[in-house]
C-alpha cells in the first residue's frame, strides 16, 4: 500500500468519525432539550424507569458482589507480599466506589438496555411504526427517545449505589469469612476512608453512563437500515459505541475529578 493510499484511508476514516460525532452530538442535544419541554409522557417515563432500573438490579447486584469479593482476594494476595494486608478494606471500598461500581453498571446497562432499545426502535422503524407516530402528530424524539434518556439519567446513579454497596459487601463477606478480618474493624476502616467526594463522583458517573447507554440505543435504533440485517447491525453497533464511550468518558471524568 502506497503512502498516498494510507493517507487517503486515514483521511476518509477521520471524516467519517467527525461526521458521526457531529450527528450523535446533534441527536443528543435534541434529546436533552425535549426533557424540559412539554408534553411529558409520564407513563412512558415510569415504564422505562422500571425496565431500565428495576429489572437491571439482579444482574448489576450479582456482578458487583462477585467483583467485590474477587477484588478483596486479589488485594489480600498482593498485599501479603509486602505485609500490607490491612489495606484490603480501604482499597476495596475506593476501587468499587470510584471505578468498578460505575463502570460495571455502565457496561451492564450497555449490554442489557442499549441492545434492547436499539432492537426495539429499529424494529419499529422497519415495521413503519415510526411513520405511524408521525402521521398521528406524535414526535418520535419526544415520545420514544426522551423517556428512555431521562430514565437512564435517573436510574444510573441508583444502580451505581446498589453496585457500590453490594461490591463493598462482597469484599466484606470474603474478608471476614475467609481472610480473618474483624467485621467491626473492617466496617470502620471502610466508612472512615471513603469521602463525600468519592460517593458524589460515583453518582455523576452513573448518570453519565446511563445517559450514554440510552442515547446510543436510541440513536442507532432510529437510524438503522431496513430489514432484519439492519436491526441486527443497529443492535451490535449501539452496544459497541456505548461500551467504548462509557470507558472513554470514565477516563475523562476520573482525570477531571481526581487530578489536580
Amino acid at each position: 500500500m502506497t503512502l498516498a493510499k494510507i493517507v487517503s484511508e486515514l483521511g476518509r476514516f477521520l471524516i467519517q468519525f467527525l461526521v458521526s460525532t457531529g450527528k450523535v452530538s446533534i441527536f443528543a442535544g435534541q434529546a436533552l432539550s425535549y426533557i424540559f419541554r412539554p408534553p411529558f409522557y409520564l407513563r412512558e417515563i415510569i415504564s422505562n424507569v422500571f425496565n431500565i432500573g428495576y429489572l437491571s438490579i439482579p444482574v448489576v447486584g450479582l456482578t458487583a458482589t462477585f467483583t467485590g469479593a474477587a477484588l478483596a482476594l486479589q488485594i489480600y494476595s498482593g498485599g501479603s507480599r509486602f505485609n500490607a494486608t490491612e489495606v484490603v478494606p480501604q482499597i476495596v471500598a475506593i476501587g468499587m466506589v470510584r471505578e468498578l461500581g460505575p463502570v460495571l453498571v455502565g457496561l451492564m446497562i450497555a449490554a442489557r438496555v442499549t441492545s434492547s432499545i436499539a432492537a426495539e426502535l429499529a424494529t419499529m422503524k422497519v415495521t413503519e411504526q415510526l411513520d405511524a407516530l408521525i402521521t398521528l402528530s406524535t414526535n418520535p424524539m419526544k415520545y420514544l427517545v426522551m423517556p428512555r434518556v431521562l430514565a437512564g439519567i435517573i436510574t444510573g446513579p441508583i444502580l451505581v449505589l446498589v453496585a457500590d454497596s453490594l461490591g463493598v459487601f462482597g469484599g466484606f463477606l470474603v474478608s471476614t469469612q475467609s481472610l480473618g478480618f474483624n467485621p467491626n474493624n473492617y466496617i470502620l476502616s471502610t466508612v472512615h476512608f471513603l469521602t463525600a467526594a468519592d460517593i458524589l463522583s460515583s453518582l455523576v458517573k452513573g448518570a453519565s453512563f446511563g445517559l450514554i447507554a440510552t442515547l446510543m440505543g436510541c440513536y442507532y435504533g432510529l437510524n438503522s437500515n431496513h430489514g432484519a440485517q439492519g436491526v441486527g447491525s443497529a443492535t451490535k453497533s449501539s452496544v459497541q459505541a456505548a461500551a467504548v464511550l462509557i470507558l472513554a468518558i470514565n477516563f475523562l471524568l476520573t482525570a477531571l475529578l481526581f487530578t489536580a
